[in-house]
């Protein structure tokens, strides 16, 4: 594996001030979320010192099944889940969105096809394979969903780049035919990549 700096970061005896107020963020979100304990796997080099597992993303929006992210990523998660997932689903699809299908959170690995480690090895990266609606209705992440789910689907792939700094899902590779990735990797220049 490539180094990353990331590898070394190992829980204090206190939890730093940021995790604090960040946790205090997600509960005036009305985020529920449980304290995971620290993982690390130093021979490949994920690290994630103060994990939180969700169980919501908000007073009325589930994450299904648990999902095990760094605090700022599952901040970002709740926030785009509110401020954008929750309003397009209203004006494209007439409902309220009422739970997020995750494909992935937290895994020790490096990215497909590198020897560089995966956002997700930090914690810092979520992958969105569907959204259920208020109606009972089910919108897939896909190469070729419904028109009316295509415009719904389009909306938050598109405001996602910026909030996150790396943005795929269909057409980027055959990885992501079936989800959105979303992370906050830190880049260069405070740019995104979005495909």
């Amino acid at each position: 594996m490539l180094p990353d700096p990331r590898s070394a970061d190992r829980p204090g005896e206190k939890m730093p001030a940021e995790e604090v107020a960040c946790r205090d963020r997600l509960k005036a979100l009305g985020v529920e979320f449980e304290e995971h304990s620290a993982e690390s796997n130093p021979e490949i080099g994920c690290s994630i010192p103060y994990p939180l597992v969700l169980k919501s993303l908000g007073k009325s929006i589930a994450i299904a099944p648990g999902t095990e992210l760094n605090c700022p990523m599952a901040e970002a998660a709740a926030r785009f889940a509110a401020d954008v997932i929750q309003p397009a689903a209203k004006t494209e699809l007439g409902a309220d969105l009422k739970s997020i299908g995750q494909a992935s959170a937290f895994v020790c690995r490096p990215r497909h096809g590198t020897r560089k480690l995966s956002e997700h090895a930090f914690g810092n990266a979520l992958d969105i394979a569907s959204f259920t609606l208020s109606d009972g209705r089910k919108v897939e992440v896909g190469p070729t969903p419904p028109e009316k789910d295509a415009k719904f689907l389009n909306a938050v792939r598109k405001a996602a780049c910026g909030p996150f700094k790396t943005v795929l899902g269909p057409g980027a590779d055959a990885d992501h035919a079936l989800h959105f990735h979303l992370d906050l990797e830190p880049r260069r220049h405070g740019g995104t990549f979005c495909q």
